[in-house]
Order: structure tokens, then C-alpha cells, then sequence
């Protein structure tokens, strides 16, 4: 297996186009055409991590951070990013991350999360606009069928908890076939009007090469008339945070020493209690002070993240609990997620977990 074969699991998975403008995500160093030796799976690609993927003959580290978060104008080993990039490279060793992509993937980081509360009924609390395409074609009425399940086994045609979704009008087509064509239906140098079908699917926008790809190979025609275009639409199984139901309302108090215990935390911040039982909870893996308002607007009794500023935790007015419970300890459970991506992927593939804990802050 190469290292280009792990990363297009991920990425199928977490494709980059998921990712947020200010960020890093994919192949920060080596080479994605490797033979790959094994994957160590990690939160952070520091030194240690690097020297443990070495004695552990490991050529790839897969981590949730990218150690490259900016520019690197010059590499001299004078802080921790460039003396990795340094061990990375010298030891051909390649780094890859999947950061902001896997956060606002809908089964991703936050539903980690939300898997250690048992939340129910989870959505997006911030759906991703700018994901979406929609595929426009024109098919002889004996083959639409043919053709819109292709569309479908592609990856088209879902919408929410819904797939197979499709529109199909009926009208008119005309052609003329020109010289040196070999033409479905009509004759050369005649116009042709064909009854068709008009098919309308919605997909992915990561998924578009190989929607064309099925479209191309299930159409009788040899010059495919078809019409892409993107959506503003906000798409429902991508974006940032989560919110969901816990499987009964808790007191507050007790709410917390569950956050506090599921998520291996040294210490829970939070705002004062509303002395009203917790029901729904917004959650999301890293620095989520930015989704605040959108948690209180969904009506989310507390929300779950990290980072918290103090003024910021005024900025509840009372109206949820924050409670900040770390960076690393909202997204620990990322290790578990590379893992179980991996392990599905191939069945005969044991990718390590790294034994390195990587969390820069501790508790007294």
C-alpha cells in the first residue's frame, strides 16, 4: 500500500475541500507515491511523535493539527515546527493532517464527541454553504433509468436523511449529427428530435469527477449535453458544531461532573448555572467561542468547547452554560476517528496509535 491510498481514505472521509481558508489540511511532507511501512495516528506531530514514528518504523504520521499552520520562510530549527520538519524530512518520514475538514465533516470530530454523551438527534449547528453542485442532462426516455442510477451509486441525489432524490421533466430535443459522427438515434445531416427526459440531481462538490465519470459511462449519447452549476445552498452534512439531545434532561451540576468524566478533563470552566435541567447540548472539538451565538439562537441549554476568553464566558447572558473543557481534551477522541476510518477502509491494516500525550497544558 502507498501513502497515497491512506490519504485518499481520509479524504474520502474528510475531503480538503471542507476545510477552512486560514487552514493547512493535506500533505504538509514527503512523498503521497511511498511505500508506506505503517501510519502512527496522533493529535499533534511533534518532535517526540516524529522520534516515536521512527521506532516503530512508521514512514507517515497522520495528526489532527498541521505542525505547518502558516508560511515557513526559512528552516534553521530554531523552534519546534522547523525542527520537525527538518526530522520529517531527513528521515523520510511523510506528516499529513486532517484538521478543519474532519471537524466539519457531520460524522467527524464533534460527533466524537457527541458519541461520549449519547446525543441524540444530532445535525450541524452551522451547515457549510458553497458544497453543493447541481448536475443538469438530457436522456432519452428508455435510458433515464440507466443513467439516474448511475448518478445515484455516484454519490448524487442525496438531501438530508433522504437519497435517491432526483427531478425529471419531459420535453423535446433536437440535434443534427455532423460528418464523422456515429449517432444514438437520427441520421447524419438530418435534425433529429428526440423525446427526452431532463434530470436534475444535487451533489457534493468533491464528488464531482466522479458523478461526470458516471454520467459519461451510463449515457447512450456520444456528445453528453449536460449542465453543472453551484449552489448557495447551505449543505446539511457539512459545517461547524454539532447539537443534539441527551437522552434525558440532567441536573446541571450532575451534567457537568459527566462532561468533566467522559472527557478525562483536569478541570471544567464554566458559567453560572440557570438552576433549569440540561437537555440540549451544541458541542464542537477545539476553539468555539465563535459558534456561541449560533448555540444560544438553536436554543442549546449548554455548549461544549475550548478556548474560552474571560470575557467571553459573559457573553452567555445566561441563556446556556458554557463550559470550556480544553483543546486537546475536546479532540482527543480524533486518534480514535483516524483509526476507525483506516480500519474500515482496509480490513487487514493496523495503523498505531501514538503513545505520546501530546497536550501542552496541565492542571495543578
Amino acid at each position: 500500500m502507498k501513502i497515497k491510498d491512506v490519504i485518499q481514505a481520509i479524504e474520502s472521509f474528510a475531503p480538503l475541500q471542507y476545510q477552512e481558508s486560514y487552514d493547512n489540511a493535506g500533505l504538509l511532507f514527503g512523498n503521497p507515491g511511498w511505500e508506506l511501512t505503517n501510519a502512527l495516528l496522533t493529535l499533534d506531530a511533534t518532535e517526540a511523535v516524529i522520534d516515536e514514528a521512527l521506532a516503530r518504523n512508521c514512514n507517515l504520521v497522520i495528526a489532527h493539527h498541521p505542525i505547518v499552520f502558516g508560511g515557513l520562510k526559512k528552516i534553521t530549527g530554531s523552534n519546534y515546527v522547523e525542527r520537525v520538519a527538518i526530522k520529517a524530512i531527513k528521515h523520510d518520514v511523510a506528516v499529513y493532517a486532517a484538521h478543519t475538514n474532519l471537524d466539519n465533516v457531520r460524522n467527524g470530530v464533534c460527533a466524537m464527541m457527541a458519541g461520549r454523551l449519547d446525543l441524540q438527534q444530532c445535525r450541524v449547528l452551522v451547515p457549510k454553504k458553497d458544497l453543493l453542485k447541481k448536475l443538469y442532462t438530457f436522456v432519452p426516455h428508455a435510458d433515464a433509468e440507466k443513467v439516474r442510477s448511475a448518478l445515484f451509486a455516484a454519490g448524487a441525489g442525496n438531501i438530508g436523511n433522504y437519497d435517491e432524490c432526483s427531478f425529471n421533466a419531459e420535453g423535446s430535443g433536437t440535434f443534427k449529427a455532423g460528418a464523422g459522427t456515429n449517432p444514438y438515434v437520427g441520421e447524419q445531416g438530418q435534425r433529429h428530435t428526440e423525446p427526452e427526459t431532463r434530470l436534475e440531481v444535487i451533489f457534493p462538490a468533491n464528488l464531482e469527477g466522479a458523478v461526470i465519470q458516471a454520467l459519461l459511462a451510463s449515457h447512450p449519447y456520444e456528445e453528453v449535453a449536460y449542465d453543472i452549476i453551484r449552489l448557495d445552498n447551505a449543505y446539511q452534512q457539512a459545517g461547524s458544531g454539532l447539537i443534539g439531545a441527551l437522552p434525558a434532561p440532567m441536573e446541571e451540576t450532575a451534567f457537568l461532573q459527566l462532561v468533566k468524566q467522559q472527557f478525562n478533563t483536569g478541570c471544567v470552566r464554566y458559567t453560572p448555572l440557570r438552576g433549569k435541567p440540561v437537555k440540549k447540548v451544541a458541542l464542537c472539538g477545539g476553539a468555539g467561542s465563535f459558534l456561541l451565538k449560533k448555540a444560544m439562537a438553536a436554543g442549546a441549554d449548554a455548549y461544549i468547547s475550548a478556548d474560552f476568553k474571560y470575557h467571553e464566558f459573559f457573553d452567555a447572558e445566561n441563556q446556556l452554560i458554557i463550559a470550556d473543557i480544553g483543546h486537546f481534551e475536546s479532540e482527543q477522541f480524533t486518534v480514535d476517528l483516524f483509526y476507525n476510518i483506516l480500519t474500515e477502509k482496509f480490513r487487514n491494516f493496523a495503523p498505531l496509535k501514538s503513545t505520546i500525550h501530546t497536550n501542552p497544558v496541565n492542571y495543578l
